[in-house]
């Protein structure tokens, strides 16, 4: 397991699943606005790879996200888009209701800059999130990466165009 200081990623565990689907992805706003596509739902017999995960898949690693005193599930987090030659991924993660607000979305992403730096040894992790999501973006600036541009209109989510903001932060910047 992958600790910071609040949180812990694991391995996802068969009784994730039906939290993960009925408070994550059965939530159809939250869904929209992480996704980057439309909402569907997930039925209990899907293999929905959001929630399976392949362990031959190179390109994306899952997480299930645990707090650290007392193990309880909290949420999800990810590297993906994984790109060996230019050392180079993407971040991802979300949160069960229950669990934002309390600074757990900053020790994901230290927790995930700490596994795609040190031990895939990238070079540089890149988060798009939407410009109103104000949490990730404090999340994200708290961890070291710098808003390098606006994705105008970019994102269609629940009937609007909205703004994304790019971030990033190379392994040479980066502060543990």
């Amino acid at each position: 397991m992958l600790k910071g200081n609040k949180v812990g990623l694991r391995a996802r565990h068969a009784d994730d699943i039906p939290v993960l689907r009925t408070e994550l992805y059965n939530d159809v706003v939250n869904a929209a606005r992480a996704e980057g596509g439309p909402w569907r739902p997930v039925s209990p017999e899907s293999k929905d790879p959001r929630l399976f995960v392949d362990d031959k898949e190179e390109g994306h690693v899952a997480f299930s996200v645990v707090e650290l005193d007392g193990g309880a599930l909290i949420g999800t987090a990810t590297l993906w888009g994984i790109d060996t030659h230019n050392r180079s991924a993407h971040i991802g993660l979300g949160l069960l209701p229950s669990a934002r607000g309390k600074g757990y979305g900053t020790d994901v992403v230290a927790a995930l800059c700490q596994y795609g730096f040190v031990v895939r040894g990238l070079h540089r992790l890149q988060i798009e999130t939407l410009a109103d999501n104000d949490a990730m973006l404090r999340s994200a600036e708290r961890n070291g990466f710098v808003r390098e541009g606006v994705l105008r209109s970019s994102a269609w989510v629940m009937g609007e165009f909205l703004d994304e903001v790019l971030l990033g932060l190379l392994a040479a910047d980066w502060k543990p």
